[in-house]
């Protein structure tokens, strides 16, 4: 993998926890994984072990295994393996962190604790700068995803003064739609160089007028091809060309949110796309239905996101 140092940028795939019917998690379809991600989505960044990897429904020793498979699997192929190490307890939040370090990741993330939540700025800092001080060689981001978390702590006052209390601090993941924030969080850092990585996929355009320097998101892992394609056309300035691909991936979004859309769903689209199978959630969660993925598949062919069975199928809306 590349050195750490570089600045993480672009698009960066939340990856899914393989797993089989039984619950055991698949590791044998990490490295087809990886191949597909870098050949079929051209994706070579992932974060491991999020909200879309049930990293919190894993136990320690599940995590680190993950992580370190990833490391494995991914040298030489991908850019960057940041591995997400946050956890209600601060002692495994430094255990985890430890381990990403000794495997050879190139950075980790943390989100807030959300049970007995942080109350503050300081209090938060404080967290995070002790998982931090765990793995001192490797950049540190921050995962702010208050819809989940409950921690409303606003990302743009978590970030005002953040390195002089934790050095190796680079950058944060930002899943939130509150682009207010995010955009006084690029506005009022612009002499730090820090990632700025968006996390709500089908307002990534948005995000990327305010200033965003990349993307973590769950859909990259199948419409990364198709987003890569809007990221050049907003590069190339090219605006109307990168709205009509936005567009495109928001009437996708759209049409499973109104299903029910989350961690079982993206998994069951995964397995649809790649023909690499994720297997079901843990619980929790519940396996998504046949009828989800039926209406998902004709969507994806409608748009042109799967080959097509016939001529008569194509829809006038898909992308170009």
């Amino acid at each position: 993998m590349a050195s750490s140092k570089k600045k993480l940028q672009g698009l960066v795939a939340a990856t899914i926890t393989p797993m089989t019917e039984n619950g055991e998690i698949n590791f044998s379809v990490i490295g087809r994984y990886v191949d597909y991600l870098v050949e079929e989505q051209g994706v070579k960044n992932i974060f491991v072990n999020g909200t879309t990897g049930e990293g919190l429904s894993l136990s320690i020793s599940e995590r680190c295994q993950v992580a370190k498979e990833w490391v494995t699997k991914g040298r030489n192929k991908l850019d960057q393996v940041v591995i997400h190490v946050g956890a209600l307890s601060l002692k495994e939040s430094q255990e985890l962190a430890k381990h990403a370090a000794e495997i050879g990741a190139d950075g980790i993330a943390v989100i807030a604790p959300f049970f007995l939540k942080p109350w503050n700025k300081d209090v938060l800092i404080n967290f995070l700068k002790e998982v931090a001080a765990a793995a001192p060689t490797l950049p540190f981001y921050y995962y702010h995803i208050p819809a989940l978390t409950g921690v409303k702590i606003r990302a743009e006052e978590l970030l005002d003064g953040i390195q002089d209390k934790i050095p190796t601090f680079q950058g944060l993941k930002f899943s939130d739609t509150d682009l207010l924030d995010f955009g006084q969080c690029v506005d009022q850092n612009r002499q730090q160089q820090f990632a700025f990585l968006f996390g709500v996929d089908e307002q990534l355009l948005s995000a990327l007028v305010m200033g965003a320097t990349g993307a973590v998101g769950s859909t990259y892992n199948y419409l990364g091809k198709k987003t890569n394609q809007m990221l050049e056309a907003f590069e190339q300035k090219d605006f109307s060309s990168a709205l009509n691909y936005q567009f495109c991936i928001q009437r996708f979004i759209n049409f499973v949110v109104k299903l029910g859309f989350g961690v079982s769903q993206t998994k069951a689209i995964m397995t649809l796309v790649s023909g690499i199978p994720m297997g079901p959630p843990r619980l929790p969660l519940q396996k998504a239905s046949r009828e989800f993925t039926d209406n998902a598949e004709a969507k994806l062919k409608s748009l042109d996101f799967l080959p097509f069975t016939g001529l008569e199928d194509r829809n006038l809306e898909a992308c170009s």
